[in-house]
């Protein structure tokens, strides 16, 4: 029996509802993490056939595959990746807490900021407590499902490409104490389209193997078959009303890479190699 990895993070549910609930059920062996950078540890080490891991991964991972047609991405504004700031503008931040649970998020931080903001912040890893990272920091990388929760609280408005969303109101658990009560939520899909005109692949499925026989791209469309009973599962932890999750899922999120997506991870790649964020920008292998 196969063994694949992914993280438990609601915009992942379509991709792995399948071998959870559906027809792909008993024909893999499936390991879930909070976090997305544990798939790319699990595969690099070989315990899994294959992973849903952030892009990075395939950078640092030794004669690892692409498995085409299936992803995690956005063509425009994805919601749960975003820099929180204390500041209305980038510009301004001076110190930058990092969400280190996915490598992908991480690079794509300190592109924005090096190739088309023209300068480095202090970076600061941190665990994903947005309380204590803008304590000691003026913004933080937040990623997932505790993203999307502030996203929610942004304004509801439609805003030109670019332009930050303002955050309206605070979470009650955030302590007036951490610094300024305005807010500002920069959606980092939507700043790499503001840049560069490109859609933004944040995960993929991988392998080290020279194939194999899971479809993916079935168990997708499966799981988006099913994504109203996805959406009653993630609803009550995340906190989102039932249309706002199905937006999300449906309209923010994209599965399928189209030609945009994959012409912006290529430009990922060449921009974190230019930067020195990878040893070496590695030709796009597919399985």
């Amino acid at each position: 029996m196969s063994r694949i990895s992914a993280s438990s993070y609601s915009n992942t549910a379509p991709l792995i509802w399948s071998f959870l609930y559906g027809s792909g059920h008993g024909r893999v062996e499936i390991i879930l993490d909070n976090a997305p950078a544990r798939s790319a540890e699990l595969l690099e080490a070989g315990r899994v056939d294959a992973a849903l891991v952030p892009v990075a991964a395939y950078q640092t991972i030794n004669d690892v595959r692409i498995v085409p047609g299936v992803c995690v991405g956005a063509r425009e504004r994805v919601r749960s990746v975003c820099l929180i700031s204390k500041t209305e503008r980038l510009e301004e931040a001076r110190t930058v807490a990092l969400d280190v649970s996915s490598r992908t998020s991480v690079l794509l931080t300190k592109i924005i900021f090096r190739e088309f903001l023209g300068f480095e912040p202090g970076w600061r890893p941190a665990a994903p407590d947005i309380d204590v990272m803008l304590k000691d920091s003026d913004a933080a990388l937040l990623i997932g499902d505790p993203a999307l929760k502030i996203a929610a609280l942004s304004e509801p408005e439609a805003v030109a490409t670019g332009t930050p969303l303002v955050v309206s109101k605070l979470p009650p658990d955030w302590p007036v104490t951490a610094g300024p009560t305005h807010r500002t939520v920069f959606d980092l899909a939507e700043l790499w389209r503001a840049h560069t005109g490109l859609g933004f692949i944040f995960a993929m499925w991988m392998t080290k193997k020279e194939s194999v026989s899971i479809d993916f791209a079935a168990a997708r469309d499966e799981g988006l078959r099913h994504v109203e009973e996805i959406v009653s599962n993630y609803e009550p932890e995340i906190g989102l009303g039932r249309e706002e999750m199905l937006r999300y899922l449906t309209e923010n999120i994209t599965y399928e890479p189209d030609e945009s997506m994959l012409k912006g991870m290529e430009l990922y790649f060449e921009l974190a190699g230019r930067h020195g964020l990878i040893a070496k920008n590695k030709p796009l292998s597919f399985v």
